[in-house]
């Protein structure tokens, strides 16, 4: 497996990846939907798979001495390494927000979602929507592309509802300052945690048991 990986890393990957990694520092950034980061992270994600297919990755991965579930764990390794670097910038702007920048006023005076604990709970929501609605959906052909429109829908559908959500009466503290409503924002960003690892995993054997029937 490990072998594998180095594979999806210098070779299947696309540059344009990890350049789309340094958007997890969009969570500075004041008057911004914040949760846009996570969508650029995921389409950089994306570019590999479109440089893989047009290499013709899989049908190459496919003929070497692994199982074809060992295939998609690769990819879903690849994708789950990306997505944790790009969470990991983010973590780092989020916490910086946190504490060193909480009291600045440019955000302070931000009308959108800051930058905290409950946000990067809703990013991991974010990435777990790109491996259960893409991923998943990619491998049951391993060519098309069609369920990445559908989940470009659904994640700007969730990053309207996150950033609306503090709007309703008495969901204010959602969008706490700082160390505000700590509490909150570790049960919210848990609950991104284990979306996270829901969605994934449920899409992880889903694409398995699609790749393993089709005929490349």
């Amino acid at each position: 497996m490990r072998n594998i990986l180095r594979k999806e890393l210098t070779l299947s990957a696309s540059p344009a990846t990890y350049f789309f990694l340094i958007f997890g520092l969009m969570f500075f950034l004041p008057g911004y939907p914040v949760l846009c980061s996570v969508f650029f992270v995921t389409l950089g994600i994306f570019k590999s798979f479109q440089n893989a297919r047009e290499a013709n990755d899989f049908v190459f991965s496919a003929l070497l001495p692994v199982a074809k579930r060992d295939v998609v764990k690769g990819k879903y390794l690849f994708t789950c390494l990306m997505e944790m670097t790009g969470f990991a910038v983010m973590t780092v702007a989020t916490l910086l927000r946190m504490t060193v920048l909480k009291d600045v006023a440019v955000y302070r005076e931000n009308a959108l979602m800051n930058a905290n604990l409950s946000a990067l709970g809703a990013g991991l929501f974010l990435f777990g929507l790109f491996n259960l609605i893409f991923l998943s959906g990619f491998f049951r052909t391993a060519y098309s592309f069609g369920s990445f429109i559908g989940y470009i829908a659904a994640a700007f559908l969730a990053i309207i509802v996150f950033e609306a959500v503090h709007y309703v009466p008495g969901l204010g503290a959602v969008n706490a300052f700082g160390l505000e409503h700590l509490g909150l924002q570790l049960c919210l960003f848990l609950a991104g945690v284990l979306n996270y690892l829901v969605f994934t995993l449920v899409s992880y054997r889903h694409a398995c048991r699609c790749f393993e029937r089709i005929d490349l």
